[in-house]
């Protein structure tokens, strides 16, 4: 069996003013939450983590100082829009993006490719045994939930993950159950 806990990052400036993330920092704030998980986080099993400095900077605040970097659990790339706020795109294109899968009005990956990316992932994963934990992105978990479930892609917009939230699946012959979705470390 594969038990596999998806981790999203502690908070950072974007998250907190709902813009679309560079390779920020984790916030002050963000960094005394994320250690919380320390507590809660299993210590016999492989860790981990996106390349972006804000799961890096999570993992290390939760005592994993060096997770195995995994290009494919990085944070949609949203191209152009990155470092903006959701209050400055075209509606438009907002809408577009979030009713078309294979549309990406921000030159960046599409829903559909961003999904897939994170699909061949987490199939790889369902056919490995014993834990892991991943610190990623609200998208990437968003998307393994969704290949979990068999949903449809428009179900990802239904799906929320907040920070420093914990998502567990558990693989059983290949075959992804969700036994618990954006749990927090603090009982909160």
């Amino acid at each position: 069996m594969r038990r596999l806990l998806l981790v999203r990052h502690a908070p950072t400036g974007a998250t907190r003013a709902a813009a679309f993330p560079a390779d920020e920092e984790v916030d002050e704030r963000g960094r005394s939450d994320a250690s919380v998980l320390a507590r809660v986080l299993p210590r016999n099993g492989e860790a981990i983590s996106s390349p972006s400095l804000r799961c890096r900077q999570t993992a290390a605040a939760a005592g994993i100082v060096d997770p195995a970097i995994e290009p494919a659990l990085a944070e949609c790339d949203f191209g152009g829009w990155a470092g903006g706020s959701l209050a400055d795109l075209d509606p438009d294109d907002a809408r577009a993006w979030m009713t078309d899968p294979g549309a990406c009005p921000h030159g960046g990956e599409s829903l559909t490719d961003f999904s897939a990316r994170v699909a061949d992932w987490l199939d790889g994963q369902a056919g490995r045994e014993g834990a892991a934990v991943a610190f990623t992105h609200g998208g990437v978990v968003k998307a393994a939930v969704v290949r979990a479930l068999g949903a449809p892609l428009e179900a990802f917009w239904r799906i929320d993950v907040t920070p420093l939230a914990i998502t567990e699946l558990h693989a059983h012959g290949g075959r992804w159950t969700v036994t618990r979705l954006n749990a927090r470390a603090n009982g909160r």
